[in-house]
């Protein structure tokens, strides 16, 4: 990516660059997303709802305990009477207390179990749908974002069902138990008190819609410090080889520096909102104890009462701070689910059929009729391609860059569907097959193929899990790849760690060879599949390829005249028409394009 297009897209949204995020209602489609990831957990919600209303029923009744015990429980020992109506009053503190602790453990215990089981299926709708989407969306969708998504995001939604639900529910609670508790206790102090409820209310409401703005842009901007930082890492040979790492670390600097910025406005907002609520707390504290005590000094209310005032007075200002934070961590998770409903809400451009057909038996038959295909609307890649390759044939593709040759071996593979016409398999329609069907029956080989981690055995029955050891040796036997892995220290079974970095190019193509070879396609297509292979490797594969490609359709796309040399048949392509097709040994005595490629190649080798 330049560092024009790179500066130009810092100025963008970094998820709202995309058509799947400018079209869709996301707040409507993160409810309806989160109320589909809740909806099988209902009766236990309901449960933690009654939990949590009993927790708060105790909590709330301590202060009026209390004044109980000032006002009748104290006087009477004062007086040399008994302690028993004390007594009772701090057994009956005991058991309240009892009872809200038990009632939070439960609640934790039980809200934290739904709260994992939420986030687990919600990591599995994410991982599945983007295992499902086409390779378009791969294309522009980074890999930084996928990995903001499924991890920067999903935690943020795991804050808040850990503690943001529960502040707002005791919240709400304790700030409607308090209001009523104030009123009944004594109206005329209680109306003093709620005087500060709109200052709270205007304070709160200011501070959500000001938060709502600013966590959007966090997302954002956290998304974009990860894609550059992905980006880089992932790239990292060719940022050393081209000297770029001052440069790279100039552009993270400036995503870092506005994902800063952003976090600092964050920052302010809360140093406003929670002094505010401070601030007024502490004054209206000061205007109860002052016009309470007044009223106790001349009798009008006792000293018990003024006790429980100031108590739920504490109360009711506490869980401002506590609404804060949950506004912190929804806003925060809010645009989290934002942009997770969003991916969850692309539909992929390769979708199976409402009404599939089924391949009864699989000759392997390949038929493009008519078809256009562009990359960019009005940039045609394919104008209008007609070919037939009958089952059994090899098929080779040469031509020079951008002449159509990987997009016809990705509309074959049905990475893509065409703009116009149609891709046939057997007679039928492409977009008329089962994905998982059609996938059996048609297998890429390119020459950047990954490795996963996991021993050699592992990746060649990548495509076959069920294979036995034997098929396994067998696939590697067939491609040559068998003498390289036998010198392995662990031969079959030696770990081929991140990305097959243990093997070097050219072994790492032949395990892909023979991924592909035990997966036992009726269409193989190899893309330039023997470029990164040294001579004598490539020698060897071709010896293999002759007798792995005797009984299926292949389609062979390659530089090296060499490759194209075992084929049955050969066209010549040029911004995505064919130009010649025939048998290599008759186009190289003629003298047109192929001629004339296995002259230079010819030459290349003296």
């Amino acid at each position: 990516m330049s560092e024009t297009v790179w500066r130009g897209r810092l100025d963008e949204k970094a998820d709202d660059d995309l058509p799947i995020d400018e079209a869709l209602p996301r707040r409507r489609e993160a409810r309806d997303l989160l109320y589909s990831l809740l909806t099988p957990f209902r009766a236990t919600v309901a449960v933690l709802a009654v939990i949590v209303v009993v927790e708060n029923a105790a909590r709330l009744s301590v202060p009026l305990l209390v004044q109980r015990g000032i006002d009748r429980g104290i006087p009477p020992i004062a007086e040399g009477g008994p302690a028993r109506e004390l007594m009772m009053i701090v057994a009956a503190l005991c058991v309240v207390v009892c009872v809200q602790a038990v009632s939070r453990m439960v609640f934790l215990k039980r809200s934290g179990q739904v709260g994992q089981k939420v986030l687990l299926e919600l990591r599995r709708r994410v991982f599945r749908h983007f295992g499902r989407l086409d390779v378009a969306f791969h294309d522009r969708y980074t890999s930084g974002r996928v990995v903001s998504r499924s991890t920067n995001d999903i935690e943020a939604i795991q804050e808040m069902l850990q503690t943001g639900f529960d502040s707002l529910i005791t919240a709400v609670l304790t700030l409607g138990g308090t209001a009523v508790l104030l009123i009944v206790l004594d109206w005329r102090l209680g109306l003093v008190c709620l005087v500060a409820f709109p200052i709270l209310v205007a304070l709160a409401a200011w501070f959500r819609t000001e938060s709502a703005k600013t966590y959007r842009e966090v997302r954002e901007s956290a998304a974009l410090v990860i894609v550059q930082f992905v980006e880089t890492m992932t790239g990292i040979k060719a940022v050393q080889a081209y000297r770029r790492e001052g440069r790279n670390q100039e552009i993270f600097d400036d995503v870092a520096d506005r994902y800063r910025d952003i976090n600092e406005k964050t920052f302010k907002l809360v140093a406003i909102f929670m002094p505010g609520v401070k601030l007024v707390g502490n004054i209206t504290t000061g205007v109860v104890l002052l016009y309470g005590g007044y009223r106790v000094l001349h009798g009008e209310m006792t000293i018990g009462t003024l006790t429980a005032f100031l108590l739920y007075l504490r109360m009711f200002f506490e869980p401002m701070q506590e609404i804060t934070q949950f506004f912190n961590t929804f806003q925060s998770a809010s645009s989290a689910l934002e942009k997770l409903a969003g991916v969850l809400a692309q539909k992929p451009a390769i979708a199976d059929p409402e009404h599939p057909e089924t391949l009864t038996t699989v000759r392997g038959q390949v038929e493009l009729d008519h078809v256009g295909f562009s990359y960019v609307p009005n940039r045609p890649v394919l104008p209008d391609l007609d070919l037939v390759v009958p089952a059994g044939q090899t098929v080779a593709l040469v031509g020079t860059t951008g002449a159509g040759k990987t997009t016809i071996a990705k509309l074959i593979a049905r990475f893509y569907d065409p703009t116009s016409g149609v891709v046939r398999l057997d007679g039928i329609d492409l977009r008329n097959l089962p994905q998982d069907e059609l996938r059996r029956h048609v297998v890429m080989v390119t020459q950047e193929n990954f490795m996963f981690s996991g021993t050699v055995a592992d990746n060649i029955r990548f495509g076959r899990p069920e294979a036995t050891d034997a098929e396994v040796i067998a696939a590697a036997e067939a491609v040559g790849a068998d003498r390289f892995i036998a010198a392995l220290p662990d031969g079959y079974e030696t770990d081929v760690a991140k990305r097959g970095g243990r093997l070097s190019a050219g072994q790492r193509q032949l395990v892909a060879f023979a991924r592909a070879f035990l997966a036992d396609p009726a269409v193989l297509i190899l893309d330039e599949a023997t470029s990164s292979l040294d001579i004598p490797s490539e020698r060897m594969v071709q010896r293999a390829l002759k007798t792995v490609l005797a009984d299926r359709t292949a389609l062979v796309i390659a530089h090296r005249l060499s490759t194209v040399e075992i084929a049955d048949r050969v066209l010549v392509l040029e911004h995505g028409r064919i130009l010649e097709d025939g048998p290599p040994a008759e186009l190289v005595r003629g003298d047109g394009h192929y001629a004339a490629l296995h002259e230079a190649w010819v030459r290349s080798l003296v």
